[in-house]
């Protein structure tokens, strides 16, 4: 019987509430939260770690927490056609059609990251591919440190650009874990990625390409 009906029949024993360890908790203050809700990276750890809100809103403002923990933000930014040259994106050495690059101040530079099956595969980046990769959209040049990142889509549309919370990213990350199959990925695989990226168009701000 559904959950949502079985309030409405009469003597029935309420559904019992889910084992304690499958309510997710702030990684903080260990108070439950939903399944939307907010993250906080770990600088020093390299880490993602959920949150709930008033945690989250702690670390909102530059150097809060001797700068260790950064909220992640929640803004979205779009750029379509991006006249990025195939020579640069062939540099970067991404076997996929998606990546993502954030600064990662613990290492003092840029880093490459592009989703697997085996979870988020670094690829190494020059410092000139991160250059030219900032010039064919300096309006998102913007990008601050670890909490935010440039997704990059190389779709039948070119290259679209898109500067989101770097938590977006590990979604994608994630979906390409769980459904991707063979060596293509499969149908269902792609449909999943077309359907996260057509998301991210539809919130996102979309920005004018100056650059080029």
């Amino acid at each position: 019987m559904k959950g949502g009906l079985r309030r409405f029949v009469a003597g029935a024993a309420p559904p019992a509430p889910p084992p304690a360890e499958q309510v997710e908790r702030c990684e903080m203050c260990a108070q439950p939260i939903g399944e939307r809700h907010g993250h906080v990276v770990d600088v020093e750890n390299r880490g993602l770690m959920c949150t709930c809100r008033p945690c989250s809103l702690l670390f909102v403002q530059e150097g809060a927490g001797g700068g260790r923990y950064r909220a992640v933000p929640e803004r979205y930014r779009y750029a379509a056609d991006v006249p990025l040259a195939e020579a640069t994106w062939d540099s970067i050495g991404i076997p996929v059609a998606m990546a993502f690059f954030f600064t990662n101040s613990a290492l003092g530079n840029t880093v490459a990251f592009y989703p697997s099956p085996a979870g988020a595969t670094e690829s190494l980046l020059s410092l000139e591919a991160w250059t030219d990769l900032m010039a064919a959209i300096p309006a998102l040049a913007d990008l601050k440190p670890d909490v935010e990142a440039l997704l990059v889509h190389k779709s039948e549309r070119g290259f679209e650009f898109f500067a989101v919370p770097i938590d977006a990213c590990y979604q994608l990350v994630g979906l390409v874990r769980m459904y991707w199959k063979g060596f293509d990925g499969g149908e269902e695989a792609w449909a999943a990625i077309h359907e996260f990226f057509a998301g991210l168009r539809e919130r996102s701000e979309q920005v004018e390409v100056t650059g080029g």
